[in-house]
């Protein structure tokens, strides 16, 4: 990458576009060869305009986005490198590094799950950046498969913090209108304000079972609909289980089914998981969220020690790219940073009919992540 003197900026013109690989809330993404170097980078333009912005013109979710990668460095977290501007006002750009693959896309793509190595090495490296964010008191709050790139030597790198913030005081507000649907944890879905890191964890469990049965664990269409997939697949919660479930704000307002059991062994059963993975996908969907797996935790737990073992980089083989660039990505796609840690690689054919997955819950207006004291990044 270029060397940027501290506090400067390039132009936009010093980089190469192209191909548009990804359109976002926050956002649009290309594929963009640097000038100078002849390095790959992702640009990531700032939608400037509309509500939800400070009194300069930048969208605030934005500004936490530089203000929290700047401070994040990890192998498993997209880098970001600088922003660049154009000859307009309104011409910004994120400067990522580029990653050649989206898992959510990936696993679209294959007629077959990962393997059980595979699916290992990327919830290990998952895990790690989710327990990193944490450590560092940052809450990523939009956690799903669209927003985990991989690059071909199988580095896993969690990317698009435009819902990210800073973790607040324990009785601070935030709004509840963050996570996609599908990876929505039950204390967001029943209106709390006051929440933590368990969101993200919540989320974690989600994106595990999904890699195991290669397809998503709750696809609800509706918010009623993700809490009666829940009762389904985990039992109704109760005040036994969960002691602050009846105090939540909409618990009074929805009437759930009655459903006493566990079904997460039966629907996880085609997949046919260990006893030790199985117990990681529970302590992570586990409705309590002061009982939940941290990520840490899930780091520890004996599922990563047992065999198989996660794939390991003398054992990998390079992925072939899984869509046409020219196609849009679910998400923002960001390159292959050499010497990276924890890497595998998506064994996947060289071909493989894409699958279209139900369409994801829209996610809140850049408005509602504003109102949460702005100022605080």
């Amino acid at each position: 990458m270029s060397s940027v003197p501290k506090g400067a900026t390039r132009s936009v013109g010093q980089f190469e576009k192209l191909a548009k690989v990804g359109e976002g809330t926050y956002g649009s993404v290309y594929k963009a060869r640097d000038r100078e170097t002849g390095g790959l980078v992702a640009l990531k333009r700032v939608k400037l305009g509309g509500s939800g912005f400070d009194r300069e013109g930048m969208p605030l979710t934005s500004l936490r986005e530089i203000a929290l990668l700047r401070r994040l460095r990890h192998p498993n977290v997209v880098r970001l490198h600088e922003v660049a501007v154009g000859s307009k006002l309104d011409s910004v750009f994120l400067v990522f590094e580029y990653c050649e693959h989206e898992l959510g896309r990936l696993l679209d793509a294959m007629p077959t799950p990962f393997a059980p190595s595979e699916v290992k090495c990327l919830m290990r490296q998952l895990c790690a950046a989710v327990a990193h964010l944490h450590a560092n008191c940052v809450l990523h709050r939009d956690l799903k498969l669209s927003n985990l790139l991989l690059t071909r030597a199988g580095a896993l790198k969690l990317c698009d913090f435009g819902l990210a913030r800073a973790a607040t005081p324990r009785n601070a507000a935030l709004t509840p209108e963050v996570v996609t649907l599908w990876y929505r944890a039950p204390e967001l879905l029943l209106g709390a304000t006051t929440y933590g890191a368990p969101v993200d964890c919540w989320a974690l469990g989600c994106m595990f079972g999904e890699l195991l049965l290669h397809r998503p664990l709750m696809p609800g269409t509706s918010e009623l609909r993700q809490l009666e997939l829940m009762c389904a697949l985990l039992g109704t919660p109760s005040a036994a289980i969960w002691p602050e479930f009846p105090a939540l704000p909409l618990t009074p307002k929805v009437q759930l089914p009655a459903q006493p059991y566990n079904e997460l062994p039966s629907r996880l059963a085609k997949a046919r998981p260990t006893a030790a993975a199985l117990d990681l996908v529970g302590a992570l969907l586990t409705y309590d969220p002061a009982r939940r797996c941290t990520a840490d935790g899930a780091l520890a737990h004996g599922y990563f020690a047992e065999p198989p073992a996660a794939v390991v980089p003398d054992m990998c083989r390079a992925a072939p790219s899984s869509a046409k660039e020219s196609e849009p990505a679910r998400s923002s796609v960001l390159a292959p940073e050499s010497g990276a840690e924890n890497r595998c690689a998506a064994l996947l054919p060289t071909a493989a009919p894409a699958r279209k997955r139900p369409r994801e819950a829209r996610l809140p207006s850049p408005a509602s992540v504003a109102a949460e004291e702005p100022r605080k990044l």
